[in-house]
């Protein structure tokens, strides 16, 4: 495994060395963002083909990411592998304190729930000794896509108790949230005003609907960015075969009627998912 990796480290140096590739010399922290962002979704749509033999292969493009940045960072004398990988040793030994006992005296977590507030307490004494801000939001990037932000945003206050209760009447006070939301949605869409301040009007009540719905997600134990990317994955796979088969007859998608649409939709609903 060392040999392994070292070889790894040994090839970015050689790309980046001054006889190396153009390109991969070319590079910076900031030129290489979107790269890192595409292997990450890339790593998630082979999961959610379940694909385990291509998921290697994926996982091999992010790491490539992370030996990529820490080369830049050595030659420019900020950080190196090392320190990277001797980092994330210590925070994981730090942040599992049930596991590796660090002579603290607090009880052991005994589920998951319990794991997960002692990881904040952790982190949020981390960053009172780093000087940062105390809030339990704190380290949510804002660079997340929406959905997932909210629902992590949500999840940092669940853990100190903000919200709704987990049981029936939890889950009905979250329905009635959201029916009251899409109330003031309609709400907005009839008043008269016109122009800017309704378009700013309806977007707000629009996105308190989806804050609502992200909600019920973290509470139905369902990832709102997953789901809604599975969702886009049904729809552009039934869209797609509707254009087949209006292919099939020498047609565009654009020739066919609603009503010949919606038949070949309801079809296609029923077509088996197509395996990796």
């Amino acid at each position: 495994m060392s040999d392994r990796f070292q070889k790894l480290t040994d090839l970015m140096a050689a790309l980046r060395a001054p006889n190396g590739c153009p390109w991969d010399r070319k590079q910076t922290h900031e030129s290489l963002k979107p790269y890192l962002l595409e292997e990450t979704y890339e790593v998630l749509e082979t999961i959610d083909h379940q694909d385990r033999r291509k998921l290697a292969e994926e996982l091999g493009d992010v790491l490539l990411q992370v030996l990529f940045h820490s080369q830049i960072a050595t030659e420019a004398g900020t950080f190196t592998i090392d320190d990277v990988l001797d980092r994330l040793a210590e925070k994981l030994v730090r942040r599992h304190p049930h596991v590796f006992p660090n002579g603290s005296e607090d009880p052991v977590p005994s589920n998951a729930e319990q794991v997960l507030a002692r990881w904040e307490d952790i982190k949020r004494a981390e960053r009172q000794a780093e000087g940062r801000s105390p809030s339990v939001l704190d380290g949510v990037p804002l660079t997340l896509p929406a959905l997932l932000r909210a629902y992590q945003i949500q999840a940092r206050a669940s853990r100190v108790g903000f919200d709704w209760s987990h049981d029936q009447a939890g889950f009905d006070q979250i329905l009635a949230k959201i029916e009251e939301e899409i109330r003031e949605l309609r709400t907005a869409l009839r008043q008269p005003s016109a122009g800017e301040v309704k378009r700013h009007e309806i977007e707000s009540e629009f996105g308190d609907v989806l804050f609502s719905l992200v909600n019920l997600g973290r509470f139905l134990k369902v990832n709102p960015e997953d789901a809604l990317r599975q969702a886009v994955n049904r729809f552009s796979r039934r869209f797609q075969y509707i254009e087949e088969q209006a292919a099939a007859t020498g047609q565009t998608v654009g020739d066919l009627s609603v009503d010949e649409m919606n038949r070949l939709w309801e079809v296609a609903k029923r077509q088996p998912p197509a395996t990796a």
